[in-house]
């Protein structure tokens, strides 16, 4: 008798620790191996203190054995798929479409008008040439401002004491992606702005904006690309006409649906009309808020409005205050 409960006890043990291993599935790869291996190590030695106050029996040092064996296995097997859970996933992003969001960058592209052209220089060629300083290899010398091309405006753009480029977290990077998409009205109006409506009209068609998303702005602008004129789009008497936002919509997104980042094709946050005013109150918004902006998207219009999920990247100057970033949408 005494060995048979000795055994029952052992069985609810092992069926105690697959039911909290089971639990720990769903704990995250980052904790579930760890949180594991403290689960098994609790109930062996339990185990092991019950096998010692009672008289050993071949029956329970057998049960015993196999239960032994069986937690180690089940540890190794949650502990490979906590490992491999990010590899997994990324085979299942590696099937999906991706649309790369960035234009090209070289010398004579759109850019504000305050701003100095790119200038480009070769330093190193495979052969020797007179004009180089050396052969063997190919490298260039770069001379752009940081808001260049399809760039990041960090906060400290606008703001003084707020985050460089450098200061911008990773986990800022990979987002859900909303695409608002007002093109339309952008080819009736090319001075229409994106009213707080308009957001709210997405979320009936979409649902709720989820936190911390990146919220673009489709205007097919970026299709102007690359000539400068008919991006700025001005009139006879020098007026800027390109669609831009509105301060209610960017403190909804930003302070109510706590939005990461926003972003446009155009060259600027605020509209033509107001940019010839020398008005980037819209920009100053967003920017004061310490958050960041990416301006001249490319490719909006390959992008569903829901649903995709954006990469946006760039290098890392200390204490920038923007650069060329590369952008990029994983369509669902």
């Amino acid at each position: 008798m005494r060995s048979c409960s000795r055994a029952t006890k052992a069985k609810v043990l092992l069926i105690t620790s697959a039911r909290r291993a089971d639990n720990y599935c769903f704990a995250g790869p980052e904790q579930s191996c760890s949180k594991l291996l403290g689960v098994i190590g609790a109930l062996l030695g339990q185990a092991l203190t019950r096998q010692m106050d009672t008289r050993k029996t071949e029956r329970s040092s057998s049960v015993f054995q196999s239960g032994f064996a069986a937690l180690l296995f089940l540890w190794s097997v949650m502990c490979q798929a906590a490992d491999l859970s990010l590899w997994q996933l990324q085979r299942t992003l590696a099937q999906k479409k991706y649309v790369d969001l960035t234009h090209e960058f070289a010398p004579g592209i759109p850019r504000w008008p305050g701003f100095p052209d790119e200038t480009r220089k070769t330093i190193y060629w495979y052969e020797k040439r007179p004009d180089t300083m050396g052969s063997g290899f190919f490298s260039e010398l770069f001379t752009h401002v940081g808001q260049w091309g399809t760039h990041v405006d960090a906060p400290a753009h606008f703001i003084k004491g707020l985050r460089t480029v450098d200061q911008i977290d990773p986990k800022e990077m990979i987002l859900p992606l909303v695409v608002i998409d007002v093109h339309d009205e952008c080819a009736k109006n090319p001075d229409y702005t994106l009213a707080l409506e308009r957001v709210k009209k997405w979320e009936r068609d979409h649902g709720q904006i989820p936190a911390g998303a990146f919220v673009a702005m489709r205007t097919d602008w970026s299709k102007r690309w690359p000539d400068a004129a008919k991006m700025e789009n001005k009139d006879a008497n020098g007026v800027a006409h390109y669609p831009g936002w509105t301060l209610p919509a960017l403190k909804y997104l930003y302070e109510e649906r706590k939005i990461t980042a926003s972003g446009h094709e155009t060259t600027d946050t605020d509209p033509g009309i107001a940019t010839t005013k020398d008005d980037y109150s819209l920009e100053t918004y967003i920017l004061s808020t310490n958050h960041y902006q990416i301006e001249m998207l490319a490719n909006v219009d390959q992008v569903p409005e829901a649903g995709a999920i954006v990469v946006v990247s760039f290098p890392k100057p200390k204490g920038g205050s923007g650069f060329p970033a590369r952008v990029f949408a994983i369509l669902p």
